[in-house]
Parts: structure tokens; C-alpha cells; sequence
């Protein structure tokens, strides 16, 4: 089926540059954190880039109730279906705030054991678990503002959605500056500044989410089902949200065995990791919008009924994946030189970080291609097992057991063993497209 293309990148224009504009800006408190302690102390800078993977494990889970909320939520605003969506609300919210008071006692208790899977340094373990113990409380927020925000972008309300999540990023950066340094009159807390910057500024955003959604024309939940859900609804929601969660934490609990690899290799090691995972996440910002707009604009299509042009849509945006891919390649061998002069860093770490920004460039093209066509496409229409299959195999099959032998039985160099960590999203290519061209998931999800 041909599609009219001024329609289609308009659409996902409106759609796609407020959510990479929300992406970087939050991906910016992560750079800023890192920017910002590095110029304390490197050993600040790195403690607190290792606790922060107690996050995005949360931020895992968190996205898999989001997202499965997003697939649904997309698919029922396509058909018009206002009641069941609000129903859907209340269904993302309970679950997102239980699993947010798991993750603050966590931090709260046993902050200590937490820092230990990462680290051995005791130095770095004192430094995060103080980190922790504030910052545990912005994760008890955090799952209740996400879902709200997951709904405002399903319902053609993703630039108040942006300004929300910017909002709170800017006010993260300028508290970050005052009580990592003691500007103003503020005590100088270091790292735990850090943490007290985020948890403020979460404060905010989860208030912002509130008030917003008070206005006319905006979905809000039904507070009589925020306890007890439909049931119907319930298994439709938990059949995509499963497939999701087990991918998220296979995906999650890697890239936390990655950090926690090289964390073991050496502190130089450590900390050039950490920088790079910080430009990483700010290069991915693009395919991360354009991977939440495929999702939305492929769903919109399929639940009003429009088979044919949801899969026109996703043929576009799988060959639209590629060049994102290759452009985000280029730019970061374009900023490597900025990034290695940017940070204080000893020569060793600096040396390491050089050579982890070239790999790294070459991972943007798998990383750019799976999640426009993963996360975006097939998750649209509802195939969302695979993607649990792909990390099953690529990153647990191959690339965390050559990494772990690289590091602990072979001893290969730092940069072969993080060669090894980006393995499974170039790797996985091939299989991507194959399941792609099946069109399994061209499917309307909703129900009557």
C-alpha cells in the first residue's frame, strides 16, 4: 500500500521530536551528574554512575508497564475508546507503584549490598550507598509520573508531555550545580547533592503530571479501579506487559552486568565506561523518538482497523532505522575527541575511553535499527515476545558469557571485553528483519 509521505512525516514529526527532546533532556541530567562530579573527583563521578544502575533496572520494569500500557493505550485512542483507555490508566498506575515501593526499601535498607554487585571498592561503595539512601526516594515517585506521561503520549498530548520532563530536567540541573558545589549558601554535598537534585526535581514532575492532567481533554484514571481492575482488560494488559518485562530484565540485568564487568576490571576502567555510557544515551535519544512514535503511529493505525497502512508504516520506518543508524555513527566519532578532553580522567582511563567511543560507534547502528523495529514496530502490533527471544540468545547467549570469560578466565585487554558487551545489537541484525518480513505483527489488539 502506498502511503502519502508529507502525511506520514508530519505525523511522525509532531509525534517523535517532543518525545527525543523529553529523551535528551533526561538523558542530560545523567551527562550533567557525570560532567559535574568529574570535575570533583573521578572517584565521585563513578560511584555515583554505578548506583545509578539500581535505576535503570527499576526504569526497566518501569518501561515494560509503560510500554505494554502505550502498545494497548496507542491501539484503543486509534479506535476511539476513551472508557477503556482511563480504565488502562488506573491498571499502569497500581502496577507502577508497587513496583517503585520495592525499589526505595531496597534503597533504603540495604543500599551497601546493592553498590557490592558492582563494585569492590569500599571507597565507592560508601560514596553510592549515601548516594542511594536520597536518591531512593525519587524512585518512589518515578513510576507513578512515567505512567501518567506514558498516557499523555498516546493521547496526542506528547509536547505538554515534553515540557513536563524538561521542566524537571532543567530544575535537576540547576540543583545539581548548587548542592554538588555549595553554591548559594547550600551545604557542598558532592555526591549526595546529586541525589537530593533528582529527588527534587521528581517532586516537581510528579506535581507538574498532576496538574496537567486535571485539565479538560486530558485522560485521567478511574480512582475506583485504581484497586481492582476489569479483568478482561487486566489479561490483555499483562499478556503484552510480561513478553516486555522479561525482555526488559533480560535487557536491563545485561547492561548491568556490562557495568558491573568493567566496575571489576579497575577503576580507570570503571570510569571510562561511565562517560561513555553517558554519550551513548545521549546519541540513542534519537532512535528512542522515533522508536516511541513508530510504536504510537503503527498502533493508532492498527486498532482503527488499518492493517494495510499500519504495515505500509512499518515498512517506512524499518527502512527509516538505518539511516538514523549510520548518521548516529558518524556523530559519535564526531564528538570523540570533545568527550576525551571534556572529563578529568587519568591517561589510562582517557586511553580507554578513545577506543570504547569508536566501538561504540559502531554499535549505534544495531542499537538504532532494534529499537526502532523492536521496540517500535513489532511492539505496536503486539509481537513483543520476540524481543525477549533476540536478548535471550544474543546477549545472554553470546555476548555476557565472552565478556565474563574476556574478563575473569582469559584476562583479554579493557577494549576487547567491551567490544564483547557490544556483541548482541549488531549481531542480532539479521534476525530482526527476518521476523520482521513474517508481518506477524500486523494484528488489532482491541476488544469490544
Amino acid at each position: 500500500m502506498k502511503i502519502d509521505n508529507e502525511v506520514f512525516y508530519d505525523k511522525l514529526r509532531q509525534i517523535s521530536l517532543p518525545i527525543i527532546f523529553q529523551s535528551l533532556m533526561l538523558a542530560l541530567v545523567a551527562a550533567c551528574d557525570a560532567l559535574m562530579l568529574g570535575r570533583v573527583a573521578q572517584e565521585e563521578m563513578t560511584a555515583v554512575s554505578l548506583a545509578s544502575q539500581i535505576q535503570f533496572v527499576q526504569n526497566m520494569f518501569l518501561m515494560a508497564i509503560t510500554a505494554a500500557g502505550s502498545i494497548l493505550g496507542a491501539q484503543y485512542w486509534g479506535k476511539g475508546d476513551r472508557k477503556t483507555l482511563q480504565r488502562l490508566f488506573s491498571l499502569m498506575l497500581r502496577s507502577a507503584g508497587i513496583l517503585s515501593l520495592f525499589f526505595f526499601v531496597a534503597c533504603e535498607m540495604v543500599p551497601g549490598v546493592l553498590m557490592s554487585i558492582f563494585t569492590g571498592s569500599e571507597e565507592l561503595i560508601a560514596i553510592g550507598s549515601a548516594y542511594l539512601r536520597i536518591a531512593g526516594w525519587s524512585y518512589l515517585l518515578t513510576g507513578l509520573s512515567q505512567s501518567c506521561l506514558a498516557v499523555m503520549k498516546v493521547t496526542d498530548h506528547v509536547e505538554p508531555c515534553a515540557y513536563i520532563s524538561s521542566s524537571a530536567v532543567i530544575l535537576n540541573i540547576l540543583f545539581n550545580a548548587v548542592f554538588i558545589y555549595g553554591l548559594l549558601g547550600a551545604p557542598r554535598m558532592q555526591a549526595r547533592g546529586a541525589a537530593l537534585a533528582t529527588t527534587i526535581a521528581r517532586v516537581i514532575e510528579l506535581a507538574l503530571c498532576i496538574g496537567v492532567c486535571a485539565g479538560r481533554n486530558y485522560v485521567r484514571p478511574l480512582w475506583s479501579e485504581l484497586l481492582r481492575g476489569e479483568r478482561r482488560l487486566a489479561r490483555d494488559f499483562w499478556k503484552q506487559c510480561l513478553p516486555l518485562m522479561g525482555g526488559s530484565l533480560f535487557w536491563g540485568v545485561g547492561f548491568t552486568s556490562y557495568t558491573a564487568i568493567m566496575g571489576h576490571m579497575g577503576v580507570d576502567a570503571a570510569a571510562a565506561n561511565s562517560v561513555a555510557s553517558v554519550i551513548r544515551d545521549l546519541v540513542c535519544c534519537a532512535c528512542n523518538g522515533i522508536g516511541s512514535a513508530a510504536g504510537i503511529i503503527v498502533g493508532n493505525a492498527l486498532g482503527a482497523g488499518k492493517l494495510e497502512l499500519g504495515k505500509a508504516y512499518g515498512i517506512k520506518l524499518r527502512n527509516l532505522s538505518f539511516v538514523i543508524g549510520f548518521a548516529s555513527m558518524g556523530l559519535v566519532l564526531a564528538v570523540t575527541p570533545l568527550v576525551v578532553r571534556m572529563v578529568i580522567l587519568t591517561d589510562t582511563a582517557r586511553n580507554y575511553l578513545t577506543g570504547m567511543m569508536v566501538i561504540m560507534a559502531v554499535y549505534m547502528i544495531g542499537r538504532c535499527v532494534n529499537t526502532v523495529t523492536i521496540n517500535g514496530v513489532l511492539d505496536g502490533g503486539g509481537d513483543t515476545l520476540f524481543d525477549m527471544y533476540s536478548l535471550a540468545v544474543c546477549m545472554w547467549g553470546i555476548a555476557i558469557p565472552l565478556a565474563l570469560l574476556g574478563a575473569f578466565v582469559f584476562h583479554w585487554p579493557v577494549l576487547l571485553v567491551y567490544a564483547c558487551t557490544c556483541l548482541d545489537e549488531v549481531g542480532k541484525i539479521p534476525w530482526v528483519m527476518i521476523r520482521f518480513a513474517k508481518y506477524k505483527w500486523v494484528q488489532n489488539l482491541t476488544q469490544d
